[in-house]
């Protein structure tokens, strides 16, 4: 199984002032599948929405390694976040994106996208 190839680190604008700034950046991937395509959504909130985007990044488990996935051609999900200073990053297979962790992909994704995911 390939996990989802790495961009460069989640950035912040060039203007932003990160003291200053709620400075949130969050980025997913998702590579796999029969296809071995990638896909990619990303949202960078500012004011306001920051501290609802911030609340679904701290309700995930980011010291703990997911198990391993299993079988052949499987999704395989990249989770890259940047608040102020700090970053996380997570790779996790489908078949364990659950709990909040999937709340925050399916909330990225249908911020990126403008729709609701299916």
């Amino acid at each position: 199984m390939s996990e989802p190839s790495a961009d460069p680190p989640v950035g912040l604008p060039a203007d932003s002032d990160a003291a200053g700034d709620d400075g949130v950046a969050i980025r997913v991937a998702r590579s796999g599948g029969i296809a071995g395509m990638s896909r990619r959504w990303s949202v960078q909130p500012s004011g306001g929405e920051a501290e609802h985007w911030m609340v679904l990044v701290e309700r995930c488990p980011w010291d703990e390694k997911p198990p391993p996935g299993t079988g052949a051609d499987r999704f395989v999900w990249r989770i890259e976040v940047r608040i102020r200073r700090q970053r996380h990053e997570q790779v996790i297979p489908e078949e364990h994106l659950s709990g909040p962790w999937r709340d925050l992909v399916d909330a990225v994704r249908e911020a990126d996208s403008g729709a609701k995911p299916a």
